[in-house]
């Protein structure tokens, strides 16, 4: 639990040196919370004199909100307008041109982008099961057998579910809609889902000491907290995207509106917010993956935000940075996947007679070496089962593929290693 910072202090006559002033600065270009602040070198000058001259300088540069009784604020720093103008040149360059890729695989690249977000999205918040487990279930299609893989399941649903819905506004509906979606057949009790709480029983908590992390609001405060930051999400007065839907997830979980899920609904409202404001780039990245890699940093921004007067420019740059990773993370995987596709097409699919579907399906049992069946390739490539019977049966005709036993009833199919 980081340390509050401490209360308001008046500044003694030399406090407002040219080594002070320069070292606030340097301590605010890094946006440093107070915990990080008292342990660091401030020479002669107490570190507490520092944060006050910190605090002077971020107060003329935050920007206010009020959610009913609640009040937050966050600094417009420059790392957030760096990225977030890096990130409208990024998403409006066409990474995604038919030069690179076809529509097939674009679809296939989304396809597993959700996956990734879901699985990641629910192994957050305790769902116990393998990657490799919980796409083959999404690939298949298959209903879920335990609680984990429900979650899994639900959140699928629900990112298809925002994305339905992405040219609504923001209401109490839409959003209970989602939470009912994330977190059906997996509550203790069924009739709490997509409903606000009714107590004050929930809170954010160290499982093991017991130390309670947050609280809450008040359960009578939800409904006008949720409506209220509603109208700000519905205002047209521009906020960077990137800035207004990392504003929403930190509010949901800040306001906590349900018993559980407020952690995965808060993840898939922000996802939804950046499609319906046209960046479509978002669909790619699998940004709780990034978010799980750092569990330890997301919940302690958090913690920063709350114990500093709720600013949220502690969480709000931490998102960000989980943004960047992730788009990182996804141009390298194009960059790969483009130049293993031009080096596959050039030294083993010359074929002229093998069409795209066929080839893709050649491709990805080549890399992995795993068996699948005719109804994994109709579920991964969207397409009928007759087609990707037809597929498959042709890549058996040419050797290049054969049977490789059953799974149930379903006949599992293999790379022969040869052409």
């Amino acid at each position: 639990m980081p340390q509050s910072p401490p209360k308001h202090i008046k500044l003694p006559e030399d406090a407002l040196s040219r080594e002070n002033l320069g070292l606030a600065m340097k301590f605010n270009t890094e946006y440093l919370h107070w915990e990080e602040v008292r342990r660091r070198d401030t020479g002669e000058t107490e570190p507490a004199i520092i944060w006050e001259i910190m605090k002077m300088f971020r107060l003329g540069n935050a920007q206010c909100m009020r959610f009913n009784e609640t009040i937050v604020s966050y600094c417009n720093i420059p790392e957030f307008q760096r990225f977030t103008h890096e990130f409208d040149i990024r998403a409006t360059l066409n990474f995604l041109s038919k030069d690179k890729i076809d529509e097939h695989k674009k679809t296939m690249y989304a396809i597993s982008s959700i996956m990734e977000e879901s699985i990641a999205s629910s192994q957050m918040e305790g769902a116990n099961t393998t990657i490799d487990v919980a796409k083959k279930m999404l690939r298949d299609k298959r209903s879920p057998k335990n609680k984990a893989e429900r979650m899994i399941y639900n959140n699928y649903a629900a990112m298809e579910l925002i994305k339905k819905n992405k040219d609504e506004k923001l209401t109490a509906d839409l959003i209970k809609d989602v939470h009912k979606a994330i977190t059906h057949g997996t509550l203790d009790d069924e009739d709490d889902e997509g409903v606000f709480r009714k107590t004050n029983d929930i809170v954010v908590s160290d499982p093991l000491t017991g130390d309670i992390y947050h609280r809450p609001v008040d359960f009578e405060k939800v409904e006008k907290c949720t409506e209220s930051l509603c109208n700000y999400v519905n205002d047209e007065s521009f906020v960077p995207p990137l800035i207004k839907a990392s504003i929403i997830h930190f509010m949901i979980a800040f306001i906590h509106p349900f018993t559980d899920g407020n952690g995965r609904l808060a993840r898939s409202l922000f996802y939804w917010y950046l499609i319906k404001k046209g960046y479509p780039l978002v669909e790619f990245l699998a940004i709780s993956k990034s978010i799980k890699a750092h569990r330890g940093s997301y919940d302690i921004a958090y913690l920063h935000s709350e114990t500093d007067d709720n600013d949220m420019t502690y969480f709000i740059k931490f998102n960000l940075k989980c943004v960047e990773e992730s788009l990182n993370t996804f141009l390298k995987y194009l960059d790969r996947k483009v130049k293993e596709q031009k080096e596959f097409e050039k030294n083993i699919l010359s074929d002229e007679d093998m069409n795209i579907r066929q080839k893709m399906i050649l491709q990805d049992a080549m890399k992995d070496g795993n068996a699948f069946s005719v109804y994994e390739v109709q579920s991964k490539y969207q397409t009928a089962y007759q087609t990707a019977r037809t597929d498959v049966l042709g890549l058996i005709e040419k050797g290049m593929v054969k049977e490789f036993g059953r799974d149930g009833n379903k006949k599992l199919y293999i790379f022969s290693g040869k052409k």
